[in-house]
């Protein structure tokens, strides 16, 4: 967080004439009319008017911008702890009566730890091990399927090498017949408190650096981690219907927790091999189905399969384009939350062989057609 010393002194909404809750629209609207109304331009000689303007200039620079305003607004919010962190009361406080802002290693450091942002700095100003108990990390797997088994539903497993509690100190760190020993100085709770008065802030023990309590003996298997890698198989629940690309999330199967922190979880991303004649779309099935010229012009039933093993039969009508979708209910992919449909494209076959008998019967068909599928290009 940037700052200005003055922001815990000067009410910029009272400058603009404008309430904390304005909006960003009248906030602008407001120092524009101040502008024009104060500018140097306008008010040639007037001091008093100059200082007016710098001041409205000032604070629209502050809450004009939604980000510095935010800021701005959680100073404020502060109240009379102001006082105390500008350095304006006894002893100074944490800056330097001449500084105009607050960075680096003094204010702006226990400002942003205040707030929540940057990372805990111990005291000699680098990132320090997090404190008490830390949820394990999350792990991905991916897991290839055969198309029936993604239909129909499996369990089934997944080989990984990932970090596990290590068995010899059940994750303590600290070898076989011993344990380790509190902090005296945080009494094991990792972080010391600064009581600065009206409020107080907490940082890392620097004794213990954060960890609550002291290894005299590590672990010789974990090296004092609690942690040891290893491959390990672990076990998966699909339910019917599951998709190529979905994610399955399996609650505490992740990396492990430590100094008593939950486990991860793990996320397994599904790849559902494809099947060598129906397409899946969501639920739906699709499935291309050859059809002779005959019987798509004099229509015929047409038997085919489906994914339950057994065929139904449809019926294309005469004149049946190529292309046309028939639509079978209820034979398509079985979820949760119900059943896809089965969608049947016509693909009309045109023979590229022809015996002597199918040509003579098309050449007829041909000298008896008197209509031209042309004849609406007018060629």
């Amino acid at each position: 967080m940037t700052m200005q010393r003055e922001w815990f002194e000067k009410d910029y909404y009272a400058a603009l004439g404008v309430a904390s809750t304005a909006s960003p629209k009248d906030v602008t609207s407001a120092y524009r009319q101040l502008a024009r109304k104060y500018h140097p331009d306008a008010n040639p000689g007037d001091a008093a008017a100059e200082e007016k303007f710098k001041e409205v200039s000032a604070a629209y620079d502050v809450v004009g911008d939604p980000e510095r305003r935010k800021e701005y607004d959680q100073v404020r919010a502060m109240g009379p702890m102001g006082s105390r962190l500008s350095g304006g009361g006894p002893g100074g406080g944490f800056g330097r009566p001449g500084d105009a802002s607050f960075n680096g290693a003094d204010l702006g450091d226990l400002i942003s730890n205040l707030f929540g942002r940057g990372e805990q700095r111990g005291r000699s100003g680098s990132a320090n091990f997090s404190r008490g108990p830390q949820r394990g990390t999350d792990l991905e797997a991916d897991l290839h399927l055969a198309f029936m088994d993604a239909v129909r539903g499996v369990t089934t497993s997944v080989n990984l090498v990932s970090d596990v509690t290590c068995g010899d100190c059940n994750g303590t760190g600290a070898a076989r017949g011993t344990s380790p020993r509190v902090c005296t100085d945080c009494g094991g709770r990792g972080v010391v408190d600064d009581n600065q008065g009206f409020f107080s802030l907490s940082h890392p023990c620097a004794s213990c650096g954060g960890r609550g309590n002291f290894i005299d003996s590590p672990c010789p298997t974990c090296s004092g981690t609690g942690v040891t890698s290893r491959p390990r198989v672990v076990k998966v629940r699909l339910p019917e219907g599951v998709k190529d690309g979905q994610t399955i999330r399996l609650k505490g199967k992740g990396g492990p927790g430590r100094q008593g922190g939950p486990d991860g979880d793990l996320y397994v991303r599904v790849n559902v091999e494809p099947h060598p004649i129906f397409n899946r779309e969501g639920d739906d099935l699709h499935l291309t189905v050859p059809v002779s010229f005959p019987e798509a012009a004099l229509g015929a039933d047409v038997r085919v399969p489906t994914l339950d093993g057994d065929a139904v039969t449809i019926r294309i009508p005469p004149g049946t384009p190529n292309g046309r979708v028939f639509r079978v209910k209820a034979r398509g992919i079985a979820t949760p939350s119900g059943k896809g449909d089965l969608l049947v494209a016509i693909d009309l076959v045109v023979p590229t062989s022809l015996s002597g008998e199918e040509r003579s019967a098309l050449e007829a068909l041909r000298a008896a057609s008197h209509q031209s599928p042309r004849a609406h290009l007018g060629v």
